[in-house]
């Protein structure tokens, strides 16, 4: 899929300038590849002090691009050993709640790949310990970083498009690759309904959940259907899903899939005077019989990636703000949690 991201620091960060130290815990989600390059190349404002994971060929494969990190098999070990300030976790999404159990009482700060929790009774204890011990808990998104998503969005703020009062969102690509060691370790956990939470539901409706909370806020009903298109690839969760979000005066529909014959990850924001798309890295505004595609402004470099957003913040003694931030996500994880239950009973269910 082909995604659109805000530019990311080319050259390498000075030493003096990496204050921080970040570690890796865990290698089974892939995104990692697409991060740990940076990371290795100091190409990020934290130093990279270690990466824990104890499957050998992960670790091999990592050695080709970080060799000269230490490396651990228990990530207990190494926070003790290279008390890093932050942990970024490429784990199974069941196992989130673990690892902030680990980093909190440390006052180490926590970055996890979307969602924030596989359950909603997780995603609240994250939220627990945090307040208790004063940490931040990142949950990155790619769309956290494009200049796209927050030109859309301050149009719609400014009021270009009216109230706002429907949401057209879709994200989803033909499925989770399965082949090579990047990839077959991802596929295990993420097509495992514990581990990850659900199918497509769980990996894409987050997505899309983020952009109805960030737009109209906690809905008041969650109502979802699933299908499973292709059970002798994914046996065990479904591979498409569809949500109504339902407001009092707004609607947010929404799907997220594994079957589609290409890369979505499209929003259309419609207003009681024009709409907004969101499409391909790029933004189209419609109003006043006009049609105009938005001019975008890069991101200020403390808000085009997540290890230089939440060093900012560290810095500043700030808390987390905006898409990546603690109690969207767990709204998050609440939405997903109803969605199972709709799906379960065949009935919209209210959030209290």
């Amino acid at each position: 899929m082909k995604y659109f991201l805000s530019a990311v620091i080319a050259l390498s960060v000075p030493l003096a300038a990496q204050e921080y130290k970040i570690a890796v815990v865990g290698l089974v989600h892939s995104h990692v590849w697409g991060h740990l390059g940076k990371m290795a190349k100091g190409q990020t404002p934290a130093r990279l002090a270690g990466i824990a994971e104890p499957n050998a060929e992960l670790v091999a494969e990592a050695k080709k691009t970080a060799p000269d990190v230490p490396y651990f098999s228990d990530y207990h070990k190494m926070l003790a050993e290279v008390k890093p300030d932050i942990v970024w976790a490429f784990v199974e999404n069941n196992r989130h709640l673990e690892i902030v159990e680990a980093c909190a009482p440390l006052k180490i700060q926590v970055i996890f790949e979307k969602p924030l929790a596989a359950t909603y009774k997780d995603a609240l204890e994250i939220q627990r310990l945090a307040a208790k011990h004063g940490i931040r808990v990142m949950t990155n998104y790619q769309m956290a970083w494009w200049p796209a998503n927050y030109a859309a969005k301050a149009q719609a703020d400014q009021g270009a498009i009216g109230k706002v009062w429907r949401l057209h969102g879709i994200v989803g690509h033909g499925g989770p690759g399965s082949e090579g060691v990047a990839s077959k370790y991802f596929f295990a956990w993420l097509t495992d309904p514990v581990q990850n939470g659900a199918g497509a539901l769980m990996d894409f409706g987050c997505y899309n959940a983020l952009w109805s909370l960030w737009y109209l806020g906690r809905p008041e009903t969650v109502y979802a259907t699933v299908n499973h298109l292709r059970p002798e690839r994914f046996p065990k969760v479904e591979d498409n899903a569809d949500l109504i979000l339902s407001y009092k005066n707004g609607v947010g529909i929404f799907e997220g899939s594994w079957d589609l014959p290409r890369g979505f990850q499209d929003l259309e924001v419609f207003g009681l005077a024009g709409s907004l798309n969101m499409r391909d890295g790029k933004v189209e505004l419609r109003a006043k019989g006009k049609l105009e595609d938005l001019q975008l402004a890069p991101l200020d470099a403390d808000r085009a990636e997540p290890v230089a957003y939440l060093v900012s913040r560290m810095k500043a003694s700030q808390p987390l703000d905006g898409l990546v931030a603690l109690p969207i996500n767990v709204g998050v994880v609440e939405i997903i949690e109803a969605a199972r239950q709709s799906v379960e009973t065949g009935r919209a269910v209210p959030l209290r």
